[in-house]
């Protein structure tokens, strides 16, 4: 199970506008519930209910919102870059530069589980953060996530 696999190249957005939470979660979530045809003010409710029981901003820097949504038929990956960085309400206090956007079907725990494991092991690598934050356009981010992402 790869990430790109999961992560269209339309749902990888470089250079995010967004300057508050529900902002990223509005920007991230568009092109992800376009995709899968669902209406965004769906996705972006399910995610905003997700960040009510304790912010996904897990420090370093990085957002891992998640959510799981009734109408969804896959698992859907989307990614954003904010070069300034958002107060995402992240654990360490520091603004969130680097997220990764997951969604899955309502009944499917195992591979929401193993894909936000997966996610959150890579950003443990800090080349691989940086890379991303210096990549130049949608083709490279999801060229390093591939690099990253081989499987074991």
């Amino acid at each position: 199970m790869n990430i790109l696999d999961f992560l269209p190249e339309e749902a990888v957005l470089p250079e995010l506008r967004a300057h508050s939470k529900a902002e990223v979660l509005e920007e991230l979530a568009a092109p992800v519930a376009r995709l899968a045809a669902i209406p965004v003010e769906e996705l972006v409710t399910v995610l905003l209910e997700r960040e009510r029981l304790g912010s996904t901003g897990i420090g370093g820097g990085i957002g891992i919102p998640h959510g799981k949504h009734r109408r969804l038929e896959r698992l859907m990956i989307g990614f954003g870059r904010s070069r300034e960085g958002v107060d995402f309400e992240s654990l360490d206090g520091r603004p969130t530069r680097l997220f990764f956007l997951l969604v899955t079907p309502e009944n499917s725990t195992g591979s929401h589980l193993q894909m936000l494991a997966r996610i959150s092991r890579m950003l443990k690598h800090e080349p691989f953060k940086e890379r991303l934050l210096q990549a130049a356009d949608r083709r490279e981010i999801r060229e390093i996530i591939r690099q990253e992402d081989q499987e074991p």
